[in-house]
């Protein structure tokens, strides 16, 4: 069954360019798909469009009917004073409505309606509210809560004082919550930190709708996709696998399109050059040779099919380093901060060598990114100090890009940065950085978070540096970018300090782990492959949490939960009552066909399974009723 079809999408912002440009593919019910395309190729409009948000210029889009579809970048407007809570709580609004109806019901038959209509309506709904979860809301906010690192604290905060990283957290708890057939994530892991991540990969794993997912963190679509559509030049290329297949598979295209294209130009060269002899031939005199030599000409032209083959201009920048002299680059003594009563960390000891290469991380708010703003003198500590060897040189790419004058053109910050460039140099350096043409004269206002981030590694790699401070620097940036920073680090041979959920670039780089949880740093020395190791066998011999008592399984006593148990016991009695019907009217079937030796064995086959079945309701009855008498 075809969940999502798109044919011939076509959609402009402008009169020059088309950004999709005869779009069409389709996705199956229960695809896994990975988007894929450079910033800026209209993989977001292309979201907007399925939702309705945007309208095509051209083009149909289909979603399939019944099916019901949700987006994780929207972040809706909720009214005011609602809190995370209510957010989450927002997403089981189908459930709230049946269980109205099903209170109403109730009223009516306590006041004696017992219409078989009224009767079978209200076990409907019970069956349906049942099936949906209905008594099991609080479990599965919990489950998705705990995942998503949205604490108890924070489900009780008003939405609208949440930073854009914590509502598109609570946002996406809201979409699992609500049961959608049709997952659309756009960049689901930019603001979620390593745990949140994997938590996020396994419910997909699970999830039995359909997900089609933009995405530039190639480990998450390694584990979570089982098929790419690539969106380039506004049409799509098809890949049947995951990132790493895509990646090997795009190479082998681009080389096998390129020998094409070299074979059919040399065969082009041989004909043109015996074109040309019959032309000159021609001009002595022999005319039937020009008549050929047109001829030639034109089948010259039918053979040109294949286009050259191109690839994505890559940066080519490097971070400027400077020697460094001496044995010690950051040494950090007993620090500590707190913001009000929370304490972040307390009394930290750490010594950083020359050409470390270190991974601090942590969960989301256990204050990664202040401990860098301390160590680079952004931010002051409560207690303890902070000192770099005298010949240290420090770059701090920060997560949350800021200019001062927002204003100002790409290339009049470039000027106004460096005070000895003059524009010619500033727009040199600036073409490097794949700011082009008219782009280096718009203002940086509107430059998106990972045009920002490139301004800011284009400022920054023409220092001499030797130690280098990154906070989350693949953030917003699609995979060619990732991979041109990647080259740059690697190449940089001073000490470096970072931050990130890039699992990729973790595993790439860093030969030391630094993890900041219950307020200290635990110092690894190893790379993160050895460090999750080393977790999986902590987390193995951690012993096991003391069992709960029996009384916290039982419901939460009250009213509304009572009448859920009633509920459910009614259900169950139907169930039975069916089921010994079907008993016994296997039973009567039996005695009819006792010489059909065949009819027998599938009818004695039936009643087995229909016994267990039966008991096993039975055995639910005993229980539901000890729970309704407890409560």
């Amino acid at each position: 069954m075809i969940d999502i079809s798109v044919t011939g999408l076509v959609k402009s912002f402008d009169l020059d360019k088309k950004i999709l440009d005869g779009l069409t593919f389709q996705v199956d019910t229960g695809e896994r798909v990975g988007l894929l395309g450079k910033n800026g190729a209209g993989k977001t409009t292309l979201f907007r469009i399925l939702t309705g948000e945007l309208r095509a210029d051209e083009g149909e889009v289909m979603v399939a009917p019944g099916r019901r579809l949700g987006l994780i970048s929207q972040i809706p407007v909720y009214p005011v004073g609602y809190t995370v809570e209510d957010v989450l709580q927002s997403a089981f609004a189908r459930m709230f409505a049946l269980r109205d109806e099903m209170d109403a019901l109730e009223a009516r038959m306590a006041e004696g309606d017992s219409h078989p209509r009224t009767l079978k309506r209200y076990g409907d709904l019970t069956a349906r509210f049942e099936g949906l979860g209905g008594y099991d809301t609080e479990t599965a906010v919990n489950k998705v809560a705990n995942g998503l690192s949205i604490s108890a604290d924070m489900r009780s905060r008003l939405f609208d004082d949440l930073s854009g990283g914590e509502k598109t957290r609570v946002n996406l708890g809201r979409l699992i919550l609500e049961d959608t057939d049709i997952l659309l994530l756009d960049e689901p892991t930019n603001h979620l930190d390593l745990q949140a991540t994997e938590w996020l990969e396994e419910y997909l794993t699970r999830f039995r709708g359909t997900v089609v997912v933009i995405s530039h963190d190639r480990y998450f679509l390694d584990r979570t996709v089982t098929r790419i559509i690539e969106v380039e030049n506004g049409k799509a290329a098809f890949y049947s696998g995951n990132y790493s297949f895509y990646a090997i598979e795009k190479e082998r295209r681009y080389q096998e399109q390129l020998k094409q294209y070299l074979k059919e130009q040399s065969k082009i060269e041989q004909l043109e050059k015996a074109a040309e002899q019959l032309k000159v031939w021609a001009l002595k005199g022999n005319d039937h040779t020009f008549r050929r030599a047109v001829s030639m000409e034109k089948r010259i032209e039918r053979m040109r099919t294949v286009s050259k083959p191109t690839r994505a201009k890559k940066m080519d920048a490097r971070f400027a380093s400077r020697e460094f002299r001496g044995d010690e680059v950051l040494q950090i003594r007993g620090l500590t901060k707190s913001f009000g009563e929370r304490t972040l960390f307390e009394d930290i000891y750490l010594r950083v060598g020359g050409g470390e290469r270190i991974a601090l991380l942590g969960e989301n708010g256990t204050g990664k990114t202040t401990l860098l703003n301390i160590i680079t003198g952004a931010e002051k500590p409560d207690g303890g100090s902070v000192r770099q060897g005298p010949s240290v040189r420090t770059a701090y790419l920060e997560q949350m890009i800021h200019f001062d004058h927002p204003e100002r053109s790409l290339v009049d910050t470039m000027i106004y940065e460096k005070r000895n460039m003059t524009a010619q140099s500033a727009r040199n350096r600036l073409a490097a950085y794949q700011f082009q043409g008219e782009d280096v004269f718009k203002s940086v206002a509107v430059l998106s978070g990972g045009e920002l981030s490139r301004l800011r590694l284009c400022l920054l790699m023409d220092e001499e540096i030797n130690f280098l401070i990154l906070d989350e620097p693949t953030n917003h940036l699609d995979i060619a970018a990732r991979e041109w920073i990647e080259e740059a680090v690697e190449a940089f041979d001073g000490t470096l300090l970072f931050v990130s959920h890039d699992r990729y670039f973790i595993n790439r780089f860093a030969t030391r782990i630094w993890e900041l949880a219950e307020g200290t740093i635990h110092d690894y020395p190893m790379g993160f492959a050895e460090y999750r190791a080393v977790k999986a066998e902590e987390k193995r011999l951690a012993p096991a949490p003391a069992p709960k008592k029996t009384g916290d399984t039982r419901p939460v006593r009250g009213n509304r939960n009572q009448q859920a148990l009633k509920k459910q016991l009614t259900i169950c009695e139907s169930t039975i009552a069916k089921l010994e019907r079907r008993c016994a009217e296997l039973d009567r079937e039996m005695e009819q066909y006792g010489t059909e030796a065949a009819k027998l064995a599938a009818l004695f086959e039936e009643k087995l399974d229909t016994e267990e079945q039966l008991e096993s309701e039975m055995a639910r009855w005993e229980q539901l009723s000890e729970q309704l008498e407890e409560v």
